[in-house]
């Protein structure tokens, strides 16, 4: 399992003492949460914040666009030192072009599904993906609940996928209690918000998650 810590909730002022101690504590990925005020109903960070980022961490980072035409801005990301640019289905009118110029611009590519969004909608597009973000809480603010129809979504696409390399990512609501069960339907990377940031022990909670996401699994 790969553990992607949400630097959503993680404290601005001190965001490079952050990653860190959560890139020493063995995180795989960065999840970086790009929010345009439109498509979703908040405002974040933007290109200069990470190129600071990739300046002090050697972690991939998936940026996560929330945004609305994200094909207009998946050049800038990737020059900003995005490894994934991680696009919303129902924000792009043109999936496949989208995700060709994630490709095209040097990244690896990745389409991020709403609650209410079916898998079924990549059934065109599977052979174009590295990533498949499932939302586990409609996007927008951090520290929202767990929506449970997410086990059967992971499943679902873990079938359409067949034996693609495709990295199947949750975010929102995941803690360690559903860790082993989101392992078990599927899911190969946990993305985790305040779970991490929001424990006295940032390194100590992403260890503690890995480790209920294996419980299962070895079960």
């Amino acid at each position: 399992m790969k553990i992607a810590p949400s630097i959503l909730s993680a404290d601005f002022a001190a965001l490079g003492e952050a990653i860190a101690r959560v890139e020493a504590a063995g995180a795989d990925l960065l999840h970086v949460d790009v929010m345009d005020g439109h498509f979703v109903p908040n405002l974040t960070i933007g290109p200069p914040v990470i190129e600071s980022i990739r300046k002090r961490t050697r972690l991939p980072l998936d940026v996560h666009l929330m945004i609305e035409e994200p094909e207009r801005w998946v050049e800038t990301y990737v020059k900003s030192g995005a490894d994934y640019v991680t696009v919303h289905v129902e924000a792009s009118a043109h999936l496949e072009r989208t995700l060709t110029l994630i490709r095209e611009a040097g990244a690896r590519s990745g389409v991020a599904l709403n609650p209410s969004t079916p898998p079924e909608v990549l059934q065109y597009v599977l052979d174009d993906l590295d990533l498949v973000l499932v939302m586990s809480v409609n996007p927008g603010f951090g520290g929202q609940s767990f929506i449970s129809t997410a086990y059967e979504k992971i499943r679902r696409l873990r079938a359409m996928l067949a034996d693609r390399p495709v990295l199947v990512s949750v975010d929102g609501g995941v803690k360690a209690d559903n860790a082993g069960p989101l392992a078990q339907a599927g899911a190969t990377v946990l993305v985790a918000g305040s779970a991490i940031f929001g424990a006295p022990d940032p390194g100590a909670a992403l260890v503690a998650l890995r480790s209920a996401s294996e419980v299962l699994r070895r079960a």
